[in-house]
């Protein structure tokens, strides 16, 4: 039975209580994709999201099978990966799950230590603790499987003073549009097989120590036609939180099962990261293209002063604004969130970002899940997939 940990403090090195400390998590290092073709791949990400060139890696730095491109923004690091032959197994991952997230990158104190914390507790071996060395130093890493073909790998760069990792060089680009305000990564979301999620939670309690503190059924996350279950995981400190997705039976086909049609296994569903003004990120990003889910209706936004409760009299944004915007509000006994779903940014409907601002919340938007879960149904109906 899962351990349920209902005081969460997020950001805090508080450790969660029923948490074990074997795997200190320091952050996420970066999250890799593999790509089709990630030299435009890195444009989209640089004037969509406003993210800037920062590392490359490919024939120009030695490596003959990959290209590799690293962008930032504050605290968010991603890497766009491509293979350069047809013998590449990027190639084999591509052609069953077209462009997706491949590495969740972890970034720890030893990487040596984790791996062998974590696969003496039952995690698949995915990568060796490698050194990998430069004249900026060394970084250790290795990694293990979780769910689908995605890995986590860990990252210890305390002896690296270079641009990212060894095999890279700084990339200069007259290109680099101005960020919209994305901060660091507050989730990832994973989607799993029927009845898998709750074996992805034992997985992470025991193979990495995290705990389950938060769990939804299909009691709360359902609508007339579909309905899911998910239980968020997160390590000690707070600094990574993986809710698990997985489908519950419906009148018709969920999210997460038209995901798993066209992903063709379990994988991240999508990435959400904080900025401390919402309204701004996102105009911006609608201005560059960026579209997001349809609107919930005009009833939502009349029932947020009742919704939100005391927490209203510290609400700061219009409530009209929002509106334009299509920006969602919840609340929880420690305050207020808001947030917005892009639609999937590939043609398959697979991965998508989430944008949030916590006023307080630590939640995830409970109350929020029937108007976004609608909104997806409407765009999984011009698909043809619900």
């Amino acid at each position: 039975m899962s351990k349920e940990v209902k005081s969460v403090d997020y950001g805090l090195e508080k450790i969660f209580e029923g948490a074990q400390d074997f795997l200190p998590l320091l952050g996420t290092d970066y999250v890799e994709f593999y790509v089709g073709n990630a030299k435009q791949s890195a444009h989209f990400y640089k004037t969509a999201f406003g993210f800037q060139s920062f590392a490359y890696s490919g024939l120009e730095t030695g490596v003959r099978d990959r290209a590799s491109y690293v962008l930032k923004q504050d605290k968010i690091r991603l890497v766009l990966t491509t293979p350069l032959n047809s013998n590449s197994l990027i190639n084999k991952h591509l052609a069953k799950h077209g462009d997706g997230v491949k590495v969740i990158a972890l970034w720890v104190e030893d990487a040596t230590s984790a791996f062998e914390e974590t696969t003496k507790r039952g995690a698949k071996p995915f990568m060796q603790p490698t050194v990998e060395k430069d004249e900026h130093g060394e970084v250790v890493r290795s990694g293990i499987h979780t769910y689908g073909e995605t890995v986590h790998i860990f990252v210890e760069r305390k002896n690296y003073h270079g641009t990212f990792l060894p095999g890279y060089k700084p990339w200069k680009s007259n290109y680099n549009p101005e960020p919209v305000g994305l901060k660091y990564i507050d989730h990832m979301v994973g989607n799993v097989g029927w009845g898998e999620m709750n074996q992805w939670v034992k997985w992470y309690e025991n193979v990495m120590g995290f705990v389950n503190f938060l769990s939804f059924d299909d009691k709360q996350i359902h609508t007339e036609y579909s309905a899911l279950m998910s239980k968020v995981m997160s390590n000690g400190n707070g600094r990574i939180k993986f809710p698990i997705n997985e489908p519950a039976k419906a009148a018709k086909k969920s999210q997460i099962e038209e995901y798993l049609d066209f992903y063709e296994s379990p994988g991240v569903q999508h990435i959400a990261v904080a900025t401390d003004d919402i309204i701004k990120t996102v105009a911006q990003l609608k201005a560059r293209g960026i579209e997001f889910l349809p609107p919930p209706p005009q009833a939502y936004y009349d029932d947020i002063p009742r919704r939100l409760g005391t927490h209203m009299k510290m609400m700061k944004e219009d409530i009209n604004e929002l509106q334009k915007l299509s920006i969602l509000v919840d609340a929880d006994e420690e305050g207020y969130l808001l947030q917005i779903f892009t639609k999937p940014l590939e043609d398959r409907p697979t991965l998508f970002f989430e944008i949030i601002q916590r006023m307080g919340a630590r939640g995830f938007g409970a109350g929020n899940f029937k108007a976004l879960f609608e909104s997806i149904e409407r765009e999984q109906a011009l698909r043809g997939t619900l």
